[in-house]
């Protein structure tokens, strides 16, 4: 699995894919009574463009030519068939849903979840990484005249701008709100294209 599968690698797509939100991609919300939600689909392709075997950096130039250097582990277990000039296809996806939780009772709390997956030895360097984090937030104000809520979480305070007003609605001090944000990363190296 390549080290850099992990959440800088999204941070990584995002610097390669440009100011362009993505080469193919989609952007999915929906609402529904106390819960929104909103996820992104985002395939690109870019290209190694160099290979520093002994720190085992890869450099990959996405398609409106920004570079990014990325670090592969020793638990890439194929590092030694990538070339510069491979193709690199990454695909992600990321979603926020939010759920209203009427009169708390909640833990207010971060948890996160992780895992990945690899390629097995042999074939070609590919891999995929994915996280899951959760957070409950306490409603503390609600603000009429803007539209916005003030949560505290269990590192900060924010306030949130609720653009619909059926959902604003909804919302009251002591409720909670449950935030799930959710990421996932696959990588694969691909025959260079023939010139």
């Amino acid at each position: 699995m390549y080290k850099f599968l992990a959440p800088i690698a999204l941070v990584a797509a995002v610097a390669i894919a440009g100011t362009a939100v993505a080469q193919t991609g989609a952007v999915v919300a929906g609402t529904a009574p106390g819960k929104g939600g909103v996820a992104e689909v985002v395939k690109l392709t870019a290209t190694i463009t160099a290979i520093d075997k002994a720190s085992r950096d890869v450099t990959l130039k996405g398609p409106q030519g920004n570079e990014v250097t990325l670090t592969a582990g020793p638990e890439v277990k194929n590092f030694d068939q990538m070339k510069v000039g491979d193709q690199v296809n990454v695909e992600y996806v990321q979603a926020l849903t939010l759920e209203l939780k009427k009169g708390g009772g909640l833990v207010v709390a971060r948890t996160e979840q992780k895992g990945a997956a690899a390629a097995k030895p042999g074939e070609k360097p590919a891999g995929a990484a994915g996280r899951q984090v959760t957070i409950v937030a306490d409603v503390i104000g609600v603000d009429a005249a803007k539209q916005s809520i003030t949560l505290k979480g269990p590192k900060q305070t924010v306030e949130m701008r609720i653009q619909d007003p059926e959902q604003f609605k909804r919302i009251a001090k002591g409720d909670q709100v449950e935030a799930t944000y959710t990421q996932a990363l696959a990588i694969a190296v691909t025959p260079a294209a023939k010139k």
